[in-house]
């Protein structure tokens, strides 16, 4: 039995290899669309959702996870491990983190021969599955839950992600821009790059142009690490041709030390629209 196990939600977009090579347990997200309520990345892929998406985007809605379902996976967990990571998306961007603690304390009584910690990734995205990835890596190393949770905080400090988006058009949905603004930017063609601070997703600029977008958002990295070897994911929403042209230019422009692809969670897809294209990051 391994001394750690490490949970996660699906917004950490992390592929179905990777959480079977790791034995990461994952928390779905609910999406809604009509009236059929799916798991995300259980009862749906990620294509399957953005195909709905595009069918009628004002009727694709998502739903938090509840204490319940924290709870749910803790019990799998607990049948390989004593103690039990979660680590969860930012806590100032949606409820995940306050659901898996009180869950925790549920487990408490419900499984008393298992410990839960539950950590702030304080991101979201891949930038935020960066983060269990090390935390896992380091709990089949056989390390403590201590130090399974210090190294978790190391990335933490240092993994963020950058986005381009295809359009403005659905932004509002963020509650941080209105609706008319949107639209207007959707018809001059505004590209917004998103970033992570603190615990926020934020603009982080914006372009015309997909081209230029791209080069913006490497320009933006190679500013951060250099040289430096480095850790990429890049993630899309529905483009998966780009995203491998992407995947080559950055194995070419920069010093990998780990590059994968994966599909951008429809969880946040609602809000940024099919077409989104970038990466999450860490330097060594």
């Amino acid at each position: 039995m391994a001394d750690v196990g490490v949970v996660t939600d699906s917004i950490a977009c992390l592929t179905k290899e990777l959480v079977e090579q790791y034995n990461i347990g994952i928390v779905p997200i609910s999406i809604c669309f009509r009236d059929e309520v799916y798991r995300d990345w259980v009862d749906i892929t990620p294509t399957e959702a953005y195909e709905l998406f595009l069918q009628d985007p004002e009727r694709f809605t998502t739903s938090p996870a509840s204490p319940g379902h924290y709870l749910e996976v803790y019990q799998e967990a607990s049948n390989q491990t004593k103690n039990i990571l979660c680590i969860t998306l930012s806590s100032k961007l949606s409820t995940g983190y306050d659901m898996a603690c009180v869950a925790r304390e549920q487990a408490k009584s419900e499984l008393p021969q298992i410990s839960v910690d539950v950590l702030d990734s304080q991101t979201v995205t891949a930038a935020q599955g960066f983060i269990v990835l090390a935390a896992a890596r380091a709990a089949a190393e056989g390390r403590s839950l201590a130090e399974v949770v210090k190294v978790a905080e190391e990335v933490r400090d240092r993994a963020t992600f950058l986005l381009l988006l295809d359009t403005i058009r659905h932004v509002y949905r963020t509650g941080r821009i209105p609706k008319v603004a949107a639209q207007v930017g959707s018809m001059l063609k505004i590209k917004p790059i998103l970033t992570s601070s603190s615990g926020l997703v934020r603009f982080s600029g914006a372009v015309r142009s997909r081209e230029s977008g791209i080069n913006r958002i490497l320009n933006m990295m190679k500013d951060k690490v250099g040289q430096n070897p480095v850790h990429v994911a890049v993630m899309h929403a529905y483009v998966p041709d780009e995203a491998e042209k992407l995947k080559e230019r950055i194995s070419s422009e920069f010093n990998c030390a780990e590059l994968w692809i994966t599909e951008f969670s429809p969880v946040m897809g609602y809000a940024t629209g099919t077409g989104t294209l970038g990466f999450a990051y860490y330097k060594e």
